[in-house]
């Protein structure tokens, strides 16, 4: 059979270029003649912008000939961002008439917005109409099914429930100790471990304040990925991953390239993947991490509870209590570090003992590290944030909000701000940027005048 593969791909960091990748190999493997169309620079066949209609119209032209497209969908590849209703409805039409030049086409879904599909007006219509022309939509999950059976108006018979990690082989030949050996792991460590793109949805933050007062005892928190793409907001949030897990005994983050070998060679030097996940729909990371018989740690987001179903060795959490709860179960319950708090003190005691309290248990409840034994002092924690007060006290800087109303004045300050947000919000991200990096040079300087010299951070491997 002659297949057509419209998908990102390789060498492209993305995990749906991956899991397109593994399809055409599995396919291959079974004796198809199967070709590539990316919508960016690839080891793809073919290159072509599918962003708006008329990029979906010029899809049109290259499906002729093929038995069998394969579409692996996700609005950001044909949507323009922002895209409005007469948007949604011009690339609803050019890829139906897309969809209807193949012999047949089948969807795989990887995230899809379910509102855009209810409604009377034109683009919804014009949406279920869409998806209607689809030979086989496949999904991860039953509950996808449901929606889309209720959002599109789409026949059951033409929906699919696949398994996200059908097609997954392991990329690495290394076994656990291997694995650790190359990567500068202790291989008596219990190995906890985030992978993925640092983006702020993926919440690995979450798994490393959960991780506060575990790293002893040759207990680790890995997070290991890089900044798909160089948006400041996903800049800045590694950025302050860095800086928190800098401030916790154990935790480390590794922030580079990481390939496909490698990606797997983490996993098998795990013990546990923790998956933190504000928001998500499906996880190849819990598939490959099952592939290789790892523990995992998930929250109850998207669709993950299906895919964990009657999967032994996985735990879902609701929140970060139950996170935490967890991962102290897997470190063995007694890993965590207990800091003694003594009772308040009386009043005679003085309002300074009293304020060293609450800013120790403040630090704590925080994430901060938190001083413990005879290494620090109430005060070491005291001073650090004494002397960032006055610029904790800045705050951020925002754009001004042009006000309420249906006034002439306020249309003009909501038509200047978004006239000139392109030029102003930088501005605003950076001057936020320099106060967070201000406050953190300044409590670290403050660290090392109490403590001795910082030392200087130390190679990690794979990061």
């Amino acid at each position: 059979m002659r297949i057509l593969m419209v998908s990102p791909y390789p060498p492209l960091r993305d995990g749906i270029a991956a899991y397109a990748q593994q399809q055409v190999a599995a396919l291959r493997r079974e004796g198809h003649d199967v070709e590539v169309l990316s919508p960016g620079p690839s080891a793809a066949h073919y290159h072509l912008d599918l962003v708006g209609p008329r990029g979906a119209l010029a899809l049109a032209k290259r499906v002729v000939g093929y038995d069998l497209v394969i579409v692996q969908f996700h609005p950001d590849f044909f949507y323009p961002p922002g895209a409005g209703q007469s948007d949604r409805a011009a690339v609803g039409l050019a890829l139906s008439a897309a969809f209807a030049r193949a012999k047949r086409v089948e969807v795989v879904v990887h995230e899809v917005d379910y509102r855009y599909g209810r409604g009377t007006s034109p683009a919804a219509l014009i949406t279920r109409q869409l998806w209607r022309r689809v030979d086989q939509i496949s999904v991860h999950s039953q509950s996808e099914v449901d929606s889309f059976r209720e959002a599109f108006g789409v026949q059951s018979s033409h929906i699919r429930v696949v398994d996200p990690g059908a097609t997954f082989v392991p990329h690495t030949p290394l076994d656990q100790a291997q694995a650790r050996a190359s990567l500068g792991i202790a291989q008596d460590a219990t190995v906890f471990l985030s992978i993925g793109f640092i983006q702020p949805h993926k919440g690995f933050d979450r798994a490393v304040r959960a991780f506060s007062g575990m790293g002893r005892g040759g207990v680790r928190l890995d997070v290991v990925g890089s900044v798909r793409v160089e948006d400041p907001a996903f800049v800045r949030y590694a950025d302050d991953l860095e800086g928190l897990a800098a401030r916790i005994p154990g935790a480390h983050v590794h922030l580079g390239f990481v390939s496909d070998e490698l990606f797997d060679r983490w996993i098998v030097a795990s013990d546990v993947v923790v998956l933190p996940y504000r928001e998500i729909w499906s996880s190849s990371v819990m598939e490959r991490a099952l592939l290789f018989g790892r523990r995992v740690i998930a929250t109850r987001v998207g669709a993950l509870v299906e895919q964990a179903h009657e999967e032994d060795g996985v735990t879902i959490v609701d929140d970060d209590a139950g996170l935490r709860a967890a991962m102290r179960r897997e470190a063995g319950g007694g890993a965590e570090a207990v800091v003694e708090v003594q009772p308040w003190p009386t009043a005679a005691a003085g309002r300074t003992a009293i304020q060293e309290q609450v800013v120790l248990r403040a630090a704590r409840r925080r994430g901060h590290a938190v001083p413990m034994g005879d290494h620090h002092e109430v005060s070491t924690v005291v001073g650090t944030g004494a002397v960032s007060a006055p610029l904790r006290r800045l705050g951020d800087v925002h754009l001004p909000d042009p006000g309420h109303g249906r006034g002439l004045r306020v249309l003009v300050r909501k038509v200047v701000r978004k006239v000139t947000a392109w030029q102003v919000q930088p501005v605003v991200d950076q001057l936020n940027a320099v106060r967070r990096a201000s406050v953190e040079s300044v409590e670290r300087a403050s660290e090392a005048g109490q403590d001795g010299p910082t030392p200087a951070p130390e190679s990690r491997p794979g990061g």
